[in-house]
């Protein structure tokens, strides 16, 4: 089994930065790209970013390029998404998810990862 556990948000005002991480434990070896995703009540899940095992190749959403930045550490089995200049668009609940394969391929869809964290809340006001 796999658990993903993220952690770093909080409230910001606008213009502001936070560093989200998010921690894989259990059955690491059994998954790969890792991604990040949002949303609010009501509202459907959005991709932010995601990055393969190796490090070398991510993608981000059009909303949040040159502003955040997806960057892992095998290691520690950690994920960060570092988020500069935020907008009061960008509040929501975070969630770091991990795909259940090993294949460097990278996805917008949350459908395509297989291990959800709970999410942690970040709040930018303005």
């Amino acid at each position: 089994q796999v658990q993903v556990v993220e952690s770093g948000g909080g409230l910001v005002q606008a213009g502001g930065s936070l560093r989200l991480a998010c921690v894989v434990s259990g059955r690491t070896l059994s998954t790969g790209t890792m991604g990040w995703f949002r949303q609010l009540p009501g509202k459907e899940r959005e991709f932010v970013a995601a990055i393969v095992k190796s490090g070398d190749r991510y993608r981000y959403a059009d909303s949040v390029k040159g502003r955040f930045t997806i960057s892992r550490d095998n290691a520690k089995n950690t994920v960060y998404l570092q988020m500069n200049s935020l907008k009061p668009e960008d509040t929501a609940v975070y969630n770091c998810a991990a795909r259940r394969d090993t294949l460097p391929l990278i996805s917008p869809a949350p459908g395509d990862y297989g291990y959800w964290g709970q999410g942690t809340q970040v709040t930018v006001s303005s």
